[in-house]
C-alpha cells in the first residue's frame, strides 16, 4: 500500500534534525533597523533595505498620494489594461538611469528571471550559469528548453570551456553581486567572452543597484562597462529602491521580445501603480543622495576593522552583505537564535540556500544603522561565539 500523500511528519522531522527547518518571525511596523519581532525589539541586521529607503517619509508620501489617485490594486496585466501612465513613467526613467533604450517592469525578481531565459532561449540553445546563481536564475535555466550547464563560481576559464560543444545560441547568465557571499562576478571577463563567443550575456544585479557606483548604477557602474558590454541588465525595486517589484533593462528589440514572450510577464497581475509612483522617488533618492552609498561603506568598513581585531573570520566581500562562515547548519542557527536573544537580529542562512557545509550567518547593513550599533553586534557576536 502506497504511504500517505499527505503525511509531511516525517520530513519535517528530519529537516528539524539536521538543522535546516525554517520559521517565520512577525515584524510589527515598518521596515528599519530598529523593528519588533515577535513582540521584542531588535536591531536589523538581516534585511535588503540598504539605502534606508522602504520607510522614508517622500517614499511613503508618494505612495500615499498615488492610492488617492489610482487606488490600490492595478486591475490586470500589462497588456490588457493594467499599464498605467505611472509605470509608463517609471519604465523610461529607470531606461536613462540604466543608460538603456527601454525597461521593462515586472511583479517580482523571480518573475523577471524566468521571464527573461524563457523568451530568449529555446530548444536547441544553451544556458550557461555561474553555480552560486540566485534560485530564481538556476530555476530559469532548469525550466528553459535549453541546454543547462553550471560552471565554477567566477571561473572564466571554467565557462569558456564549456563552449566547447556549441549549441545554437548561448546566454551566459549570472548576478551581479551574489547574495549570500557578496562577492562580485567578474563582469569585464564576462563581457569580453561573450562578445568573443558572440552570445548572450544577462546579468542580475538586484543587490548591486544603489550600493555600487558613484550614482548607484550598479556593478556595470562599477566597472566603467557600457550598455553593449551588458546587454540585459535585471534590477530588483525591493532593496535599495526601498518598494517592491524588478524590471529588465535593455534595446528597443529586447524589451519588445520580452512583452511577447515572457511569460511571467505577459500572464500576470501588473504592480500597484502606487508602488511605481512611490519607486520614482526612491529613484531619486538613491541617484541624488550619495551620502548614503558612502555611510554604506563607512559602516561595512568599520564592521570588518573590528571583526579582524577580535578574530572573527569573514567572506571576501566589501558590499553591504557581510557573511561569517559557520559550516554546520545547526551551529549557524543556534548562533543566530542567540544573537536574537541579544537584540539582534541575524539570518542563519543554510542548504539549500547555500551548499552543503556552508551554512552561514548573513549580516547586512543599511544606511540606517550607526557605529554604536556595528559596535553592539559586534560586541555579541563574540560573546555567543566564545
Amino acid at each position: 500500500m502506497s504511504a500517505d500523500f499527505y503525511d509531511f511528519s516525517e520530513q519535517l522531522a528530519r529537516l528539524k534534525q539536521q538543522g535546516l527547518y525554517r520559521g517565520r518571525r512577525v515584524v510589527d511596523g515598518p521596515q528599519g533597523v530598529l523593528l519588533r519581532v515577535d513582540g521584542r525589539p531588535v536591531v536589523n541586521f538581516c534585511g535588503n533595505d540598504y539605502l534606508g529607503l522602504a520607510n522614508h517619509p517622500e517614499v511613503a508620501s508618494a505612495f500615499k498620494r498615488a492610492v488617492d489617485r489610482y487606488g490600490v490594486g492595478s486591475g490586470s496585466a500589462h497588456l490588457i489594461c493594467g499599464h498605467g501612465s505611472a509605470h509608463h513613467a517609471l519604465e523610461q526613467e529607470l531606461a536613462a538611469f540604466t543608460g538603456r533604450e527601454r525597461a521593462l517592469l515586472f511583479s517580482t525578481g523571480y518573475m523577471a528571471n524566468l521571464g527573461v531565459i524563457s523568451a530568449l532561449v529555446g530548444r536547441g540553445d544553451a544556458v550557461f550559469e555561474d553555480r552560486l546563481n540566485h534560485a530564481s536564475l538556476l530555476d530559469g535555466g532548469l525550466l528553459s528548453r535549453g541546454q543547462f550547464k553550471r560552471f565554477r563560481h567566477r571561473d572564466i576559464t571554467d565557462l569558456a570551456e564549456k563552449f566547447g560543444d556549441r549549441a545554437n545560441k548561448v546566454l551566459i547568465v549570472s548576478d551581479g553581486v551574489f547574495s549570500m557571499d557578496g562577492d562580485l562576478a567578474d563582469l569585464p571577463a564576462l563581457a569580453a567572452l561573450a562578445k568573443r563567443q558572440r552570445a548572450g550575456l544577462f546579468i542580475d544585479d538586484a543587490h548591486g543597484f544603489g550600493v555600487l557606483g558613484k550614482n548607484g548604477g550598479g556593478i556595470v557602474e562599477h566597472f566603467g562597462l557600457t550598455p553593449c558590454d551588458v546587454p540585459i541588465l535585471m534590477g530588483t525595486l525591493g532593496k535599495a529602491f526601498g518598494t517592491f517589484g524588478a524590471f529588465v533593462a535593455g534595446s528597443e528589440e529586447l524589451i519588445e521580445m520580452l512583452i511577447q514572450k515572457a511569460r511571467s510577464y505577459v500572464f500576470t497581475t501588473a504592480l500597484p501603480p502606487a508602488v511605481a509612483e512611490a519607486t520614482r522617488v526612491g529613484l531619486r533618492l538613491l541617484q541624488t543622495e550619495s551620502w548614503r552609498r558612502e555611510k554604506l561603506a563607512e559602516l561595512v568598513a568599520r564592521f570588518r576593522a573590528g571583526a579582524q581585531q577580535q578574530g572573527l573570520r569573514l567572506m571576501d566581500s566589501f558590499t553591504a552583505i557581510q557573511p561569517i562562515p559557520m559550516g554546520d547548519s545547526r551551529r549557524a542557527l543556534a548562533v543566530s537564535q542567540a544573537l536574537l536573544h541579544r537584540g539582534f537580529w541575524v539570518s542563519a542562512i543554510r542548504p539549500p540556500t547555500v551548499p552543503a557545509g556552508t551554512a552561514r550567518l548573513r549580516v547586512t547593513f543599511s544606511a540606517e544603522h550607526d557605529l554604536q550599533q556595528v559596535d553592539g553586534l559586534l560586541d555579541a557576536l563574540i560573546g555567543v561565539m566564545a
